[in-house]
């Protein structure tokens, strides 16, 4: 019984050294740099790919204003709740 204790305080050990290692590569300051740095450049393809998106694929378009709809209406119902 206690091996296992042992065990599972070592994993957990390991598992929050992992998150931590992780935050470096997924929220960084290194990210928010690059977005402030190519704000232009990203709004720009953003742009270009909606422009495609509509051209090869309107359905999809559809679909993504919808989800997009659906998503704030449930959000603006929730602060309604509170």
């Amino acid at each position: 019984m206690e091996e296992l204790q042992k065990e599972n305080e070592e994993l957990k050990l390991k598992v929050q050294e992992l998150e931590e290692r992780l935050k470096k590569y997924t929220n960084g300051e290194n990210h928010k740099r690059y977005y402030e740095k190519n704000k232009d450049k990203i709004k720009e393809q953003g742009s270009n790919y909606l422009k495609k998106l509509k051209e090869e694929n309107p359905d999809k378009l559809k679909e993504y204003r919808r989800t997009y709809y659906l998503k704030k209406k449930t959000e603006k119902n929730k602060s309604i709740d509170l």
